[in-house]
């Protein structure tokens, strides 16, 4: 069957509008083919015969219109994914973040991790802060996904030998099990973080933040929509707080309220009033 047959312009201006209104995530006509390729495995998958057949099945199904967005998203990710973050992160915005919270008699740090895919940067993050903190501080972590499927392998915190490569060997020994189908993350570990379905779209009602990771996100989402995002992040975080975004990633031009700052390992933002 030829591609504009199965996949007709007006086909494509209806899922895309779905797509964006239901998560922000925007396609263009340069991305068109991926979008193409997942409807060809999601109709397979339902043996539903044609796209408008499925988008009507979506459009009236809350789960599956879930399991769809679920297979539109990218979910490339690593250990330590730019490792310039991590320095930055225990050398520069812990030791502030510190000396703000001490001050105010309060010695756990809150962190959200958005768009946390399969769970390798909440997991790096708690590894982390594990290693470098000292008692009595303690720290909190909420994961976040549109990907159920990503979630559910977060959660069992179960990786591939070539999964875990990016992991120092003091970390890997120390925090991870391994087992004849790879490295399974220790339940004292997991047990730090809580992973939740949360659509970037909308406020996940989540308040006093000290620090938010979203990084190679909001570079699928158009101006509209990465505003929203942002300052959504802005209204959860504490008045002294950090936001890291992916190093592609920028919140210049943007009606944002966050301050720019560069450190001598990475750039971030700030909320600081």
């Amino acid at each position: 069957m030829a591609d504009d047959v199965f996949f007709s312009d007006a086909d494509f201006t209806r899922y895309r509008d779905l797509i964006y209104n239901e998560s922000g995530i925007h396609f263009t006509a340069t991305n068109r083919s991926i979008l193409e390729s997942r409807l060809r495995e999601q109709l397979r998958e339902n043996k539903i015969p044609s796209v408008g057949e499925y988008f009507t099945h979506i459009s009236r199904d809350k789960e599956e219109l879930k399991a769809f967005l679920d297979s539109i998203t990218t979910n490339l990710t690593r250990f330590f994914r730019n490792q310039a973050h991590f320095d930055c992160l225990e050398k520069h915005v812990i030791p502030e973040l510190m000396n703000v919270k001490k001050a105010a008699g309060n010695t756990t740090i809150k962190i959200w991790s958005a768009g946390c895919s399969t769970g390798e940067e909440p997991y790096t993050i708690a590894m982390l802060l594990t290693a470098i903190l000292p008692p009595p501080w303690k720290f909190e972590i909420v994961a976040s996904d549109i990907s159920l499927k990503c979630l559910m392998t977060a959660k069992e915190g179960l990786y591939s030998e070539s999964r875990v490569e990016g992991v120092p060997p003091n970390y890997l020994s120390k925090y991870f099990d391994k087992g004849d189908g790879g490295y399974t993350v220790h339940q004292d570990l997991k047990s730090r973080i809580r992973f939740d379905y949360h659509n970037l779209k909308n406020d996940a009602g989540i308040r006093g933040l000290d620090l938010v990771f979203c990084r190679n996100v909001i570079i699928y989402f158009d101006e509209a929509a990465q505003t929203n995002v942002i300052n959504h992040f802005y209204e959860s975080m504490a008045n002294k707080s950090f936001l890291f975004i992916g190093h592609s990633e920028s919140l210049f031009g943007m009606d944002t309220k966050f301050e720019f700052i560069k450190t001598q390992w990475a750039t971030l933002y700030r909320k600081w009033i």
